[in-house]
């Protein structure tokens, strides 16, 4: 089976780029299931009802999450009642939505997608590692293919992971930097792994955002509300080959779409 992973999603661009390219890549790559980074959505902060209809509509059949899809205040009951939106998974008991799921893709196969939060860098959260054992065990009890979206801040944080769970699922992606690396490839007991999948959305931008609002920031160190940047736009993302039966990866290779 062929698994496409869209990098993180930013803003109303990035949502365009969705809907302009995805139809046509879903026939081209023969992807059976479409997973993209949506928590840069809505206005480069958070997720809305109207983000996850755009990236839905356009064909996306799962969206994962992170540290920013909190940032609208249609997020917690957003997270509850949709089940193909997920945020981390390691935060607290008692936060709104999930972190896992079970999905089905074409041709008969099951997918587990797993979100993950780093923690170096950014919040205190509980363990990555220690919620990603537990939830693989209980994903495998439905299927044998499952996804990691290892959103984190720290590149050895992620490769961490990818070693870590080696053989135990079928691709670790790495998500929140929003600039794709070269580094794809498939570990030894079939796992594959991306440090980033990278960004979709605004090409002329600063990860994402206008540099008009954010060059300030870096030149007087003083607080400055970053926008979404305007113009061409660009599409970030991986193509992961997957054994349905075992699970394991076969391939993994970086798909890119660039707006002239």
């Amino acid at each position: 089976m062929n698994l496409l992973f869209i990098g993180d999603v930013v803003g109303r661009p990035g949502r365009r780029a969705v809907t302009q390219w995805l139809p046509a890549l879903r026939r081209e790559v023969r992807a059976d299931l479409v997973i993209a980074n949506g928590e840069n959505s809505a206005g480069g902060f958070g997720v809305t009802p109207e983000t996850v209809n755009d990236l839905t509509a356009a064909g996306v059949d799962v969206i994962t999450g992170g540290n920013h899809i909190w940032h609208t205040r249609e997020a917690p009951t957003l997270l509850d009642a949709e089940p193909r939106l997920l945020r981390p998974a390691n935060y607290p008991a008692g936060a709104p939505g999930r972190g896992a799921g079970v999905y089905d893709a074409a041709g008969g196969a099951r997918v587990g997608v797993l979100n993950l939060e780093g923690r170096a860098f950014m919040q205190p959260l509980l363990s990555p590692f220690d919620y990603a054992r537990e939830e693989v065990e209980r994903l495998h009890a439905e299927t044998r293919v499952v996804f990691v979206d290892m959103h984190a801040e720290a590149t050895s944080e992620k490769a961490a992971l990818a070693w870590y769970l080696d053989g135990r699922v079928s691709a670790v992606v790495g998500t929140h930097t929003h600039v794709q690396t070269a580094d794809e490839r498939v570990l030894p007991g079939g796992t594959a792994f991306i440090t980033d999948a990278g960004m979709t959305g605004p090409r002329d931008s600063i990860i994402g955002m206008s540099r008009e609002t954010v060059l300030p920031r870096f030149l007087t160190l003083l607080p400055a509300r970053f926008e979404v940047a305007s113009g061409p736009v660009q599409l970030n993302g991986v193509l992961i080959e997957i054994d349905a039966e075992t699970g394991r990866a076969s391939a993994i290779r970086r798909v890119n779409r660039v707006e002239e």
